[in-house]
């Protein structure tokens, strides 16, 4: 108004943010809100604090109240993140502002949160499945997360379901949505158990590993990256969360993760980096510093479903890059660390070589190598350490390859033992200290092998005699040489001799050895020999404490009296705690794995540390106490080592007993189980028996009715139980009845020949009577006799024609009744066809009766059901019917009073009629009145109805 607009300054930043701000919060329209909604949106970047101070509280009321517009909204909840995020881009930083950036971020976070409400109500915002909603809600409270995390955890905790609306970001379909959803849930449970663990129980291990295998395991991009360090999150340091992941066999699921192909060359940096967090999240679960137990079943879930063997065959493959060997290696480690079975299997494993070398010797050969980095060298060395941890019988194999009888004489391999050999006198001071550290590992509480490893000799030149291992590690510590190299050979000596007096004795009986070590203690040194010194203050202790004064020279006494005039006893208790009071010392003490910024600082063991720790106080006592004190605490402990042999005894007979016990009670269970099955095959073989013995009575009785049927005799056969007795029987008889009628025939043939005889002898008989009856009357007796044996003949020729045709008959019953029989009595295998045709009939009609029985019990399963159903609608009916009976019974005493009100209204009219005819008013007849009292009715009834 005043000048217009190029008269006066152009409006600032802060002034068009306040205008905006009073649209927001003064203007009805919602089209007006919104632009002005956008309008601060595209300021909030460049004019962040003046957005954040004046705009804060409206943007937020308009989440409250403009809820049914996604676009506001999503334009509401950018400018907030833009004010809230210190994620600028780069060219918008300056480098002395990034400090007051990220202080920035912080305070209007806190301001946000101030109200709990606010973050309640982002969660809500979260749960709308529109995208312009929930993706800006879920970067929001990524960057509030960010700002102010455990203050953000607590109200997210507190808040009612707040964590399981967070858990369905990782189902939702859009990736972006997804991937950003991995990033919130990051920063969600970071540091916080009791979210980790209500993350782990919201089924994430199931969706990450699924979005892990979808996006290609260590091929995929950045996604499987955030994805193992969420899982990273949720497992480290948290017991509950591992024991699920273990228990739920997620273990198993990790094993494709390391499938790597013959071709390892080439691999991109993202793939690395997936590599190395996924052999992380294996450690995690393995790691040292978990409770044992938990440790333990780790490490054989891993062997059991194949996950150790596949770390092995990368560790054994070529080209794989440094870096991830190097972490391989150390998982490797941890997996079969303390853990037996990953121990033996482990030293099984060999190298793809020609010949194949064990892959514990090509370890130590990069181990002993200066040429290999110094990273990959730690790795070896832990690796090696933990597969002698606790392992008596790896310790026993690695120094058995020492030992003069077990060691190759021609040369052609190369053993761990002489590997180790071979980088304590080498010339790198480097590989001297991991040899020295890895050879007393060996040694690790095992008094027999510390025992053995005296009778190692080494042949130093070529016409000197061998000299035994234990003086060459002196002779080399006597010829100064580096103070790493000093200081792990004197390691390796103290782990060697303390607990093993015959060592000590070995070790005291050269003369030098003494003389050197208080030779070195009493010296006034620098900064950097002061720890050697510690060192041969422990040596020399160890000397002492462990000392059987077995040799005259240097017994207890003398060596504490040569204490005291070389050295003195104080100068002595505080040269031995150069050692603990060393930087180096504290750090190797922290974890058992070898991790040092510089070979320099390669100094300590952990192990080692713990003897320091076990020694310094009793060598400390040892050297003030006097030779009296000695003798009763020798006199003590051998009352003690008897008293300790015999409880050893006892210990070994109660766990001979104890094993015994077990044998037995394992045969105990092993004849139960075997009776128990004995006698379940009993009661099935006696129910077979029984369902035998039904089949066969019914076969019985079926054959029975068929053999009736089949012979009109009546023969009975039983199938299955027809006697082949009487079938051969029956057989005799039908061929006697055979020769009997072949010899009949026979004798019929002869008849008839001698009839025909007779009969022509007749005929002679009569030609000679015509032809001289001179001799008729000689021959009249001799023609009577023979009429008379022809009579004979011809009655015995009729008795045996009568007999033949008898035979005759008899001879066709019985070929009808071979006939008949045959198809049954034949030989055995028409026999056995019969009984297998009648078998499968007799099977065909026990099924379909079974089937009967089926249909049978299926109908009166049907009929039992529809009267059941059939009974429960009676009962319906009834109570309907007793209902209905209760009404009608109401609606009768109902009527009987309405018929006793109207008979008493009926006698009042009567009685007003009366009176009014009294009273001389003209009264309608009371058929008139009824008509018209039937009119009126009516027409109260149409005007009920139309009202």
């Amino acid at each position: 108004v005043m000048g217009g607009p190029s008269a006066g300054p152009q409006p600032s930043g802060a002034d068009t943010i306040q205008k905006l701000c009073d649209r927001v919060a003064s203007s009805t329209l919602l089209d007006d809100r919104r632009d002005a909604v956008r309008a601060l949106k595209s300021l909030s970047k460049k004019y962040r604090l003046e957005v954040g101070i004046q705009a804060m509280e409206h943007l937020i009321h308009v989440l409250q109240t403009d809820r049914s517009d996604s676009e506001i909204i999503g334009y509401a909840l950018d400018t907030l993140y833009n004010v809230i995020s210190n994620d600028l881009e780069e060219e918008e930083q300056e480098e002395n502002s990034a400090k007051q950036v990220d202080d920035l971020g912080s305070q209007f976070t806190e301001i946000f949160i101030k109200q709990q409400e606010n973050v309640t109500l982002l969660l809500t915002l979260v749960e709308e499945f529109d995208f312009h909603v929930r993706w800006p809600g879920v970067k929001l409270l990524t960057s509030l997360l960010k700002q102010q995390g455990p203050q953000v955890q607590q109200i997210i905790l507190v808040s009612p379901m707040g964590v399981s609306r967070l858990m369905d970001l990782l189902a939702d379909s859009r990736e972006v949505i997804r991937n950003d959803g991995v990033l919130l849930l990051q920063q969600l449970t970071k540091s916080n158990a009791a979210i980790q663990k209500i993350v782990a129980f919201e089924n994430a291990f199931e969706r990450l590993l699924d979005i892990i295998t979808e996006e290609g395991n260590s091929d995929g991009g950045i996604v499987v990256e955030d994805c193992l360090l969420l899982l990273q999150n949720l497992l480290k340091n948290n017991n509950s969360n591992q024991n699920f992941f273990k228990e739920g066999s997620y273990i198993q699921r990790m094993k494709p993760w390391f499938e790597v192909g013959d071709d390892n060359c080439g691999w991109s940096a993202q793939k690395v980096t997936n590599l190395h967090l996924m052999l992380q999240l294996v450690r995690v679960l393995v790691s040292p510093t978990n409770p044992p137990g938990a440790t333990s079943s780790c490490q054989k879930a891993m062997f059991h479903c194949g996950l150790l063997q596949q770390l092995c065959t990368i560790l054994m493959a070529t080209g794989v890059p440094a870096d991830i060997l190097t972490e391989t290696i150390n998982t490797v480690s941890e997996v079969i660390r303390g853990c037996q079975t990953n121990q033996d299997y482990f030293a099984s494993v060999n190298a793809p070589s020609n010949p194949p070398r064990p892959a514990i010797v090509v370890l130590l050969m990069s181990m002993v190598n200066e040429r290999q980095p110094f990273v990959l060298r730690c790795a070896v060395l832990y690796c090696f350490q933990c597969f002698l941890y606790k392992n008596q019988k790896g310790q026993g194999e690695i120094v058995s390859t020492l030992l003069p009888s077990t060691i190759d004489a021609t040369g052609n391999s190369v053993s761990a033992g002489q590997l180790l050999c071979g980088g304590l006198f080498s010339t790198d001071s480097l590989s001297n200290w991991c040899a020295a550290v890895a050879l007393a590992h060996a040694l690790q509480e095992n008094a027999t092998l510390k025992e053995q490893l005296l009778r190692v000799q080494l042949a130093t030149s070529i016409g000197n005699p061998p000299v035994s291992l234990l003086q060459q590690c002196t002779n080399i510590l006597s010829q100064g040489s580096k103070v790493q190299t000093r200081v792990g050979l004197l390691m390796l000596l103290c782990t060697w001799l303390s607990n093993c007096s015959i060592a000590v004795t070995h070790f005291l009986h050269n003369p030098a050895n003494v003389p050197f070590l208080t030779g070195q203690i009493a010296e006034n040194l620098g900064e950097e020999e002061q720890l050697v010194q510690g060192l041969c203050a422990l040596l020399l202790g160890i000397s002492i404490y462990y000392n059987d004064n077995s040799l005259e020279n240097y017994r207890k006494e003398k060596l504490k009296q040569l204490i005291e005039k070389r050295i003195g006893r104080e100068n002595f208790i505080e040269k031995l705690g150069f050692i603990s009071k060393h930087e180096l010392y504290s750090r190797a003490a922290q974890k058992p794995q070898p991790s040092f910024s510089s070979p320099d600082h390669m100094m300590f063991d952990h192990e080692f540390t713990k003897l320091v720790k076990e020694l310094e106080g009793v060598i400390s006592k040892a050297i003030y106490k006097s030779s009296e004190e000695d003798k009763k605490e020798e006199e003590v402990k051998k009352t003690l080592e008897q008293h300790d042999n015999i409880v050893t005894h006892y210990k070994k007979v109660i766990r001979e007993q104890d094993q015994e016990l077990e044998e037995l009670k394992q045969r105990i269970n092993t004849l139960t189980s075997q009776n128990e099955q004995l006698q379940a095959t009993v009661t099935q073989q006696v129910s077979q028996i029984q369902q035998h013995k039904d089949q066969y009575n019914l076969l019985k009785v079926q054959l029975g009715k068929d053999t009736q049927h089949h012979n009109s005799h009546g023969d009975t056969f039983q199938m299955n139980g027809i006697q082949t007795e009487e079938v051969s029987k029956l057989k005799e008889e039908l061929e006697e009845w055979k020769n009997k009628h072949e010899l009949l025939q026979g004798q019929l043939k002869e008849k008839d020949s001698v009839i025909e005889k007779l009969n022509s002898s007749q005929l002679e008989m009569g030609t000679t009577e015509q032809s001289s009856q001179t001799s008729k009357f000689g021959g009249l007796e001799h023609n009577t006799e023979l009429q008379k044996e022809l009579e004979m003949l011809r009655s015995q020729i009729q008795l045996q024609s009568a007999e033949i045709s008898k035979l005759q008959m008899e001879n066709q019953k019985l070929q009808v009744m071979n006939t008949t029989a045959d198809p049954m009595l034949g030989d055995s295998g028409a026999t056995a066809a019969t009984s297998s045709e009648l078998e499968g009939r007799l099977e065909q009609e026990i099924k379909e009766l079974k089937s009967e029985v089926k249909a049978l019990s299926e109908e009166k399963e049907s009929l039992k059901q529809h009267l059941d159903s059939s009974s429960s609608t009676v009962a319906i009916l009834q109570d309907e019917k007793s209902k209905l009976q209760r009404e009608v019974a109401e609606s009768k005493k109902e009527q009987d009073d309405l018929l006793v009100l109207l008979a008493d209204q009926d006698q009042k009219i009567s009685a007003l009629k009366i009176k009014l005819k009294d009273l001389g008013v003209p009264v309608e007849d009371e058929d008139d009145t009824e008509s018209g009292d039937q009119g009126d009715e009516d027409e109260d009834g149409d005007e009920e109805e139309q009202d």
